[in-house]
């Protein structure tokens, strides 16, 4: 069994360091860390780095995961977003799905502020040189008040130029209706077993409520997160491995 996280923005895989230890420590093994390109990972040539290509850069990676045998996938910000676009096109790839930020598919999801001001043309590209600019303690210092760790903000400080030449297509190319249309999709599907992770003070997903509502829509497991925030593998790294270890247990029984 082999168990894949996937990452969003802006992040590296080492935003998992401590639920990843975690998980070792209760005798999980075999866990991947796939890094999306430009987000800790090399950008290929070519790359435009819509939501469709990140999709199809996840489909590639299961599938090559899944020649060895069942796959539960676990995402996080856009990979959750990217997970849900895998689903839509090639479910049979994962035994299960672990996601929050399912009120991101929510018929009613409205963009969070940054994300806007990114989706705009010349306002997302001042706002790109403004995190360019940005010195590495100002970088680190942003990512650690809302509630990163020391050490993954760190990795994210030092490889967020990279990012800046990916953010703006990406979520330009999730700008509404698509992200809804998508959630209309999946709802209407058969998915492979879920887990809808639901912090309950994450800024960006929208109203309390449209996680479990989602949830409840694509026939998947709710399960809440009181009081934790937007990086929850960060600050509830023993909780976290908890919740999913039951079930991952339960897809067993």
């Amino acid at each position: 069994m082999t168990i894949a996280f996937v990452h969003g923005n802006p992040e590296t895989d080492a935003i998992w360091g401590d639920l990843v230890d975690e998980l070792a420590g209760r005798g999980v093994a075999d866990m991947v860390l796939l890094a999306p390109p430009g987000f800790g990972a090399p950008i290929p040539d070519g790359w435009s780095a819509t939501r469709e290509e990140y999709r199809d850069w996840l489909v590639d990676q299961l599938v090559r995961l899944a020649a060895r045998g069942p796959v539960d996938v676990v995402g996080h910000d856009w990979g959750a977003g990217h997970v849900f676009g895998l689903l839509e096109v090639q479910p049979d790839l994962v035994r299960s799905w672990a996601c929050d930020c399912t009120g991101l598919i929510h018929p009613d999801y409205v963009w969070h502020d940054m994300a806007q001001l990114w989706q705009t043309p010349g306002v997302g590209e001042e706002v790109m040189a403004g995190m360019r600019a940005a010195s590495r303690e100002e970088r680190v210092a942003m990512m650690t008040a809302s509630g990163m760790s020391a050490v993954a903000a760190g990795d994210v400080a030092d490889s967020l130029d990279g990012m800046t030449d990916c953010i703006l297509p990406l979520y330009r190319s999730g700008a509404q209706p698509a992200v809804s249309d998508l959630g209309s999709a999946l709802c209407s599907m058969d998915l492979p077993p879920g887990l809808a992770i639901d912090p309950s003070e994450d800024p960006y997903v929208g109203p309390a409520g449209r996680a479990a509502e989602m949830a409840l829509r694509l026939g998947a497991r709710h399960a809440p997160l009181d009081g934790a925030g937007h990086w929850w593998m960060c600050e509830r790294p023993a909780e976290a491995s908890a919740i999913l270890m039951d079930f991952w247990a339960g897809l067993d029984a």
